[in-house]
């Protein structure tokens, strides 16, 4: 009988929690030669889904649980609960009841059929807000150029890999883990499988703020890439190349034309452009340092376990 492996953070859902375990504990059950396990992960929540998910795990020692001792965000989550994973496939799918988990089985097809390491949703009309969407689009776009992932892959919420693939992305015990670059390092054969998008079973907003956004782009672009830096090189290159050329055709004008005065208004606009740059330039460079620090000092950890339920 084949294992399958559901990995769950939790983060205000005690409204939708249990609805996201029983429809797993109904799908795996149309098929006889399947088991599941549930590892659901409380991400420090500040509502009642640790009580709710206690019930459950109590009723149910399928469901274990674990209670972290500080909020982590999404990916550091979802490695605590890889920390415990037994399942020859390792389903990863979010709390809020969007993820069609009745899908599950044309998900799991392709891995079966030896196609393809990961599988993952795609879905044909996302629900979630114009910002959201715009934040993934262009975070598609960089991943695309600098984790060199396979074009039109988007990993979504709801998708499945390989006990192999799983193994791998756990020995990564830094901190800032960022999902999409662990897996990008350990396999790109990857396939989407189309399918819809559901709407959540609360009225709660998504808890992925723009700031939550922006520091997950980040950690793509510093933690598992240096394009960013080949990049920063090369503009510094082409603005040292611009200058020395800029004062080669001032001294030849003042040559040719000795009346000719050097304007004040675009020297400044050179200086304060260029200094804008190389300000970004120098923060990059910093990001990296502080990140290199931070993970060799192991402060703060990937995560903390308070305690656990079934494990």
């Amino acid at each position: 009988m084949e294992l399958l492996s559901f990995v769950i953070p939790c983060y205000r859902s005690e409204k939708t929690i249990e609805k996201v375990i029983n429809e797993i504990i109904s799908v795996v059950g149309e098929r006889a030669d399947y088991d599941y396990e549930i590892i659901a992960v409380n991400d420090c929540s500040p509502d009642n889904v640790y009580e709710v998910l206690k019930s459950c795990a109590l009723q149910n020692s399928q469901i274990k649980i674990i209670n972290l001792a500080r909020n982590v965000g999404k990916h550091a989550a979802v490695m605590a609960g890889y920390a415990f994973v037994n399942g020859e496939y390792i389903i990863n799918l979010d709390d809020d009841f969007q993820c069609p988990v009745y899908e599950l089985w044309n998900l799991l097809a392709p891995l079966l059929r030896n196609e393809a390491d990961i599988a993952t949703a795609e879905y044909i009309i996302k629900k979630e807000s114009v910002w959201k969407r715009f934040g993934s689009n262009v975070n598609l776009w960089f991943s695309e150029r600098m984790l060199d992932k396979p074009k039109g892959i988007r990993l979504e919420n709801f998708s499945i890999m390989k006990r192999f693939v799983c193994e791998e992305v756990k020995n990564y015990k830094n901190p800032y883990p960022y999902l999409e670059g662990l897996l990008m390092g350990v396999s790109k054969q990857i396939v989407a499988v189309p399918m819809e998008n559901r709407k959540r079973a609360d009225d709660n907003i998504s808890g992925f703020t723009m700031i939550k956004s922006i520091s997950l782009f980040v950690n793509g672009l510093t933690t598992f890439s240096t394009k960013p830096l080949r990049i920063a090189s090369v503009i510094g290159f082409l603005f040292a190349v611009i200058g020395f050329v800029y004062g080669v055709v001032i001294v030849i004008q003042k040559l040719v034309n000795p009346d000719v005065l050097v304007g004040y208004s675009s020297i400044m606009a050179v200086i304060i452009f260029s200094s804008g740059i190389m300000m970004m330039i120098l923060g990059m460079i910093g990001e990296y340092v502080g990140r290199i620090y931070i993970s060799l000092n192991n402060s703060p950890p990937q995560y903390v376990i308070k305690e656990t339920i079934n494990i």
